[in-house]
């Protein structure tokens, strides 16, 4: 119970909980000072690796290393010191590496339950930020998260990097140049034999290595689960399910490609009929967002259970663009359209190449100019998300309403 206790005073410190001035720990950047980062979750998802690779050419010190896991701690440091750097410092605490008057941003890639708590301190410390996807997981705290940011005039890079895919990239240039016409729908299968948590949960994790609490945040408690520390993404209380996972990659190319900020109706269906266990995310979802202001629709679904049939199609008026493979060709086809300017069948898009996810946050650092995903692409796939999930747990058509900034039923 103390040990619980402990943990609540802990928690209840998080937002506000770096007690100096953001101002006092703010540096004016020139162009040949490195910037010094600190890596905040030292998970599978590689962001350190990313910012590892683009180090030298970005002039980037990776100086604090931040993890619940000490296994972790200790692979990101050794992974630091292979790639020529010195040593970072390992800290167990988010707050003590946000207290640190030598770190000038973070990159955030801890469990999505935690994505908004930290980027809201990390702000607050003034801290420019690198933060994973999904960016929320209620609106509450998207909206406490944003306004720290903005207050604090912080970069913020949101971690949907298939937009710097040459594959996206180009489809957005053609979409944008009006290329397909008027856009009409976009829809996105992407499934997978496995649910994606399957790969997460077989390392063994032992108790004596981890901080529980620290991991479960603002979590209700529960004893230690090492299941539910790995495979966090396959539990609701820390990670939706696809719906507010790969879908985010999908809606905010949707953005992207449209300029669309954010649906304004959606409705969502979810379930688990294949991989029955104890976690708790649906194992197949099917959403439905409408953008009445741009007017069109989208659709997106996943199943988990058979791998085929995954593609990703933009529709419009002069004809269907395929974008199935991310790092691949574009295929267009004018086939369905009716218009005398449809598509040729020798169309091509030409290939884009954009700077680095990653190197793209470290110069905007430096000029503080705004990320190719900022901020306000964290707020649009949040709307999106946050509206279908909460669909799914109720039955009940969302919708978004921007004068208020809230989402409810109707």
């Amino acid at each position: 119970m103390e040990d619980h206790l402990n943990r609540r005073r802990f928690v209840g410190k998080t937002v506000g909980g770096v007690v100096v001035s953001a101002a006092s720990y703010r540096r004016i950047l020139g162009a040949n000072d490195r910037i010094r980062v600190a890596n905040i979750g030292c998970g599978g998802r590689g962001l350190l690796k990313e910012a590892l690779e683009v180090r030298e050419r970005t002039n980037v010190d990776i100086v604090a290393i931040c993890d619940t896991w000490r296994p972790r701690r200790e692979e990101a440091v050794a992974a630091v010191r292979d790639a020529g750097g010195q040593p970072p410092k390992d800290y167990v605490h988010y707050q003590d590496v946000l207290a640190l008057k030598d770190v000038d941003a973070v990159i955030i890639g801890t469990p999505d339950h935690q994505h908004c708590t930290q980027l809201a301190a990390a702000a607050q410390a003034g801290k420019d930020a690198y933060v994973e996807k999904p960016l929320a997981m209620t609106m509450e705290e998207l909206q406490k998260a944003v306004e720290a940011v903005k207050r604090n005039n912080r970069v913020v890079q949101i971690g949907t990097q298939v937009r710097s895919w040459p594959a996206p990239a180009a489809a957005a240039a053609f979409i944008k140049s009006g290329g397909l016409g008027k856009i009409l729908k976009i829809e996105q299968s992407r499934n997978g034999y496995r649910p994606y948590w399957h790969g997460t949960g077989n390392r063994e994790v032992k108790e004596a290595d981890v901080d529980w609490n620290a991991f479960l945040m603002h979590a209700k408690y529960r004893p230690f689960d090492p299941d539910q520390y790995a495979a966090w993404y396959g539990y609701r209380e820390f990670s939706r399910g696809p719906q507010t996972n790969l879908m985010v990659h999908f809606i905010d190319l949707v953005h992207y490609f449209t300029g669309a900020p954010y649906p304004l109706r959606g409705v969502g269906f979810a379930g688990t009929y294949r991989w029955k266990d104890k976690r708790t995310a649906p194992d197949s979802v099917e959403i439905v967002l409408e953008y009445p202001e741009q007017g069109f629709l989208t659709r997106y679904s996943t199943v988990f259970g058979n791998s085929g049939n995954s593609f990703m199609k933009v529709i419009g008026t002069r004809g269907i663009l395929d974008i199935t493979n991310w790092r691949g060709e574009i295929k267009l086809i004018g086939e369905g359209s009716g218009e005398p300017d449809k598509l040729d069948p020798g169309t091509t898009v030409p290939p884009v190449q954009p700077e680095h996810h990653m190197a793209d946050f470290f110069n905007c650092i430096r000029t503080r100019k705004s990320p190719l995903a900022p901020l306000d692409a964290g707020w649009g796939h949040s709307i999106a998300t946050l509206m279908a999930d909460l669909s799914i747990q109720t039955g009940k058509r969302m919708i978004y309403d921007p004068a208020k900034k809230e989402i409810r039923e109707g």
